[in-house]
């Protein structure tokens, strides 16, 4: 799919750092922009700086320097702003495991602001994510990690934010819940939204991304657009990046 070239970006990190009171720099001079109809993933090694950068969007922390910009609204200066027009899902997805799926998807859709869905909306929406339809009814409590997800997602697709953050999201799924989700990203993608996805899974990531950037010790060492990773052996890319062989952005 062509990418929405001459569009505003909806995620921008520009010139981000994050230095912590014990002198740790978890993120150094990062900086990328994500445009509607784009899916930019991020792979690196645990404190790589991947969760790092997430949590400044979300505003769970606040850049040393540098700004991180929804919509074109900075986060740490206007953080409710940013917050709406910004869906998350994290790799363990928190739900009320007493709720039923309906009753979660009810409860945090209400939160986020959004009042006008009726039963009908969210049990689309739910058969969507590919949640049959049995399960609407049940409790959380009894549901794997593959359908807590679909249900995350369906939250963050009722919240109808053009931009979508993702940490880890297909961690754990088996095989099949792992391919269900990538399609439904690319769908997603396809009705323009930014996304932005944390990952280790350097197959999905090549699969489904327009970007991939690798992180190393808080740093963005590479970048390339999907008809630049044609031909290129990533997991080969990856090895050589986090082994420190290169280390300068590509």
């Amino acid at each position: 799919m062509e990418t929405m070239n001459k569009t505003a970006p909806i995620l921008e990190a520009v010139n981000l750092s994050k230095k912590y009171e014990d002198g740790m720099l978890a993120l150094n001079n990062v900086s990328f922009e994500v445009k509607p109809g784009e899916i930019f993933s991020m792979l690196g090694g645990n404190g790589a700086g991947k969760t790092t950068t997430i949590n400044i969007f979300l505003n769970l922390l606040e850049p040393t320097s540098g700004e991180a910009k929804i919509n074109g609204i900075v986060t740490h200066e206007s953080p409710l702003e940013a917050k709406k027009n910004v869906a998350f899902l994290s790799e363990n997805v928190m739900l009320y495991p007493e709720f039923t799926a309906l009753q979660n998807i009810d409860f945090f859709v209400k939160l986020g602001g959004k009042l006008n869905y009726t039963k009908s909306d969210y049990q689309k929406v739910l058969k969507r994510v590919g949640l049959q339809t049995e399960a609407h009814e049940k409790k959380l409590k009894g549901f794997s990690k593959g359908m807590r997800q679909k249900c995350g997602i369906a939250i963050a697709i009722l919240k109808d934010a053009p931009a979508i953050l993702l940490d880890e999201p297909t961690s754990g799924l088996d095989p099949k819940a792992g391919h269900e989700f990538v399609k439904l990203l690319a769908d997603l993608r396809d009705e323009g939204k930014a996304i932005l996805m944390s990952t280790h899974d350097i197959f999905r990531a090549k699969e489904i991304s327009d970007y991939v950037g690798i992180m190393n010790k808080g740093s963005l060492v590479m970048k390339k657009s999907r008809a630049e990773l044609q031909g290129e052996n990533l997991e080969q890319l990856y090895v050589q990046f986090m082994a420190g062989y290169m280390d300068t952005v590509a």
